[in-house]
């Protein structure tokens, strides 16, 4: 939005620079001396034109160098002795923008055309005058200074980008530093007790299956969540130590998030809407975040015993939206903890919106709405 509004402000500058130049050099040919000829509204134009060009110098420089220059040849073939001002503001522009080589050229090519454009004027006078008059219409030395003001501010420009790409470079290894950091310290911290609980749920099963016993549902709900916090923590220290890495679980998996609740006792549903499409791996990923994160809060805080899942494919968004029959109230919502602070994070830096609250008839309701690219 700033961007794009900035935009705007740039092509309104450069439109009231243009517009004022080209009053400017109109009020100096209105009032300068000339021969008066039925070429007069034609350089009239042209002194108009060449002060108009000006407002397409940022997006087409070299273009606009070329028509200022002709116009000036122009309208003082015509007889109008109005200085090149107009020409050097393109100057500049094209200069700034890197063609320095095309502008010598064109300026070169005026500074020779210009004495016989005086001199074909229907002024009289001696070649000496001609070329005196095409001197004061465009000085050598504002030439000069106007290329160099464009070459500095480009160089100017030119640090301050490389400058920008160092302080990214530095920044990206940086958090590449803080990444392995927190993969080391999340392998040796939870890899051991998760392993630990892993084994011991496995044994207890095999134990209860070896007499012959019925499992209880909790214990293979453990041992499915101790392998599912492997294979997560796995793929999240792979992702923390290469970042190009695609994301392990995604849109595909959530069936298996349904699945699961089943095993400790909430029964949930998943309804899909809309039109499936493709989305980047950031929104595929985090839409699987917001639903494992919402069950695993209706699991632990809601004491509930259905929860609903509602994915809706909209043409420019992704909506998600779970909602469980447990016991939060209106006015009751809870402390936002790690889980909901997470979510709302990573949807704000999708340039989302998260709505997370008790509903009014009950319950806790977690709503998502991500951004995806339009598709042609």
């Amino acid at each position: 939005m700033s961007t794009g509004l900035s935009r705007v402000w740039a092509q309104v500058r450069d439109w009231v620079v243009a517009v004022g130049m080209a009053a400017v050099l109109l009020v100096t040919a209105l009032s300068g001396n000339h021969v008066a000829t039925d070429l007069d509204l034609l350089g009239y134009a042209l002194v108009v034109t060449s002060g108009l060009a000006l407002a397409a110098g940022r997006r087409a420089p070299v273009p606009v160098l070329v028509v200022t220059g002709l116009c000036v040849v122009g309208y003082n073939a015509v007889g109008f002795e109005v200085p090149a001002v107009a020409y050097l503001f393109a100057v500049y522009a094209a200069v700034r923008s890197g063609h320095g080589l095309v502008t010598v050229l064109v300026s070169v090519a005026m500074l020779l055309g210009l004495p016989f454009a005086v001199m074909a004027s229907p002024a009289d006078g001696p070649a000496a005058d001609a070329f005196a008059q095409a001197r004061g219409v465009l000085e050598l030395a504002w030439l000069i200074a106007a290329g160099a003001a464009g070459e500095a501010l480009r160089q100017a420009e030119r640090r301050a980008d490389e400058a920008e790409r160092t302080r990214e470079e530095t920044a990206r290894l940086r958090a590449t530093e803080e990444r392995l950091h927190i993969a080391r310290e999340l392998h040796d911290s939870l890899t051991h007790q998760i392993s630990i609980i892993k084994v011991q749920a496995e044994v207890a099963v095999h134990l209860a299956r070896k007499r012959g016993e019925q499992v209880p549902e909790a214990v293979l709900a453990i041992q499915q969540a101790g392998r599912e916090a492997t294979r997560e923590l796995r793929a999240t220290l792979e992702t923390l130590r290469d970042d190009t890495k695609s994301p392990s679980h995604g849109l595909a998996h959530v069936p298996e998030l349904v699945q699961n609740t089943h095993g400790i006792g909430l029964q949930t549903t998943l309804t899909i809407e809309g039109q499936r499409q493709d989305v980047s791996d950031a929104v595929d990923r985090t839409a699987y975040r917001i639903v494992q994160e919402s069950l695993t809060n209706v699991a632990r805080h809601s004491a509930a015993t259905t929860a609903s899942i509602r994915i809706d494919y909209l043409p420019d968004a992704l909506a998600i939206r779970v909602d469980d029959d447990g016991t939060a109230m209106p006015g009751s919502a809870p402390v936002p903890g790690v889980g909901l602070l997470g979510m709302r994070e990573r949807v704000t830096a999708l340039g989302g919106r998260l709505r997370a609250e008790p509903r009014a008839e009950g319950g806790f309701t977690v709503q998502a709405e991500l951004p995806v690219a339009r598709t042609s």
